[in-house]
């Protein structure tokens, strides 16, 4: 299903829709403030390993991350973090960021790394915003599949070419075309950046 919602002031009646969709488990496509991402609601293992399937990946290696309402997530699914960190995350986000943390207990075995790690991100964006307060948890998030840059912006061929993989693509008009930027801020006292995206590296300086 294609699901039209505007960027700027979503349909609560399609935005419900939504939300009852990832409830049941259900995967869903939409945009964030960078590239379309895939997710569903992380207390729905079934949903997370359909997620693994469309990606061809093993749940126990896969990278994923939290897409989080604002930072009051953190203390539910991170360990605590020194202030100075939290300076950088209350800087940088909402953003185009995807800061990896170490992962408290509350994130699902699922999800979790070898490592131990979780990434977070807080994306600049009304649906993603809208999506996370409406149905009351994170959602798990990651890419689309490889594909040109120009057709994975495009909602409309995103549905076609995913229709029959997912539950619902929403067209939240045209998206991003850079990732987030991946920092790592788990190793010494400096983030390092791991992939460097449509995050400038200034915010976080």
């Amino acid at each position: 299903m294609l699901l039209k919602l505007h960027p700027e002031n979503p349909s609560p009646r399609n935005l419900k829709k939504l939300v009852n969709c990832l409830k049941k488990g259900g995967v869903v496509i939409y945009p964030t403030d960078s590239v379309y991402g895939m997710g569903c609601d992380i207390n729905q293992p079934k949903a997370i390993e359909k997620v693994c399937q469309i990606k061809g990946v093993d749940p126990r290696k896969a990278q994923f991350s939290f897409i989080c309402h604002d930072l009051s997530h953190l203390s539910t699914y991170t360990k605590s973090i020194d202030t100075p960190l939290f300076r950088t995350l209350k800087r940088s986000l909402p953003g185009p960021f995807t800061f990896i943390l170490p992962a408290s207990k509350k994130v699902p075995k699922l999800m979790k790394t070898k490592k131990d790690t979780v990434g977070i991100r807080v994306p600049d964006n009304v649906i993603c915003q809208s999506i996370i307060g409406e149905l009351g948890n994170p959602i798990m998030n990651t890419s689309l599949p490889e594909g040109p840059v120009e057709e994975m912006a495009n909602p409309e061929i995103i549905h076609e070419q995913y229709k029959n993989l997912v539950d619902i693509v929403v067209d939240g008009g045209i998206g991003g075309t850079e990732p987030s930027t991946v920092v790592d801020c788990t190793k010494g006292d400096e983030p390092k950046i791991l992939r460097k995206g449509a995050g400038h590296l200034a915010l976080i300086a």
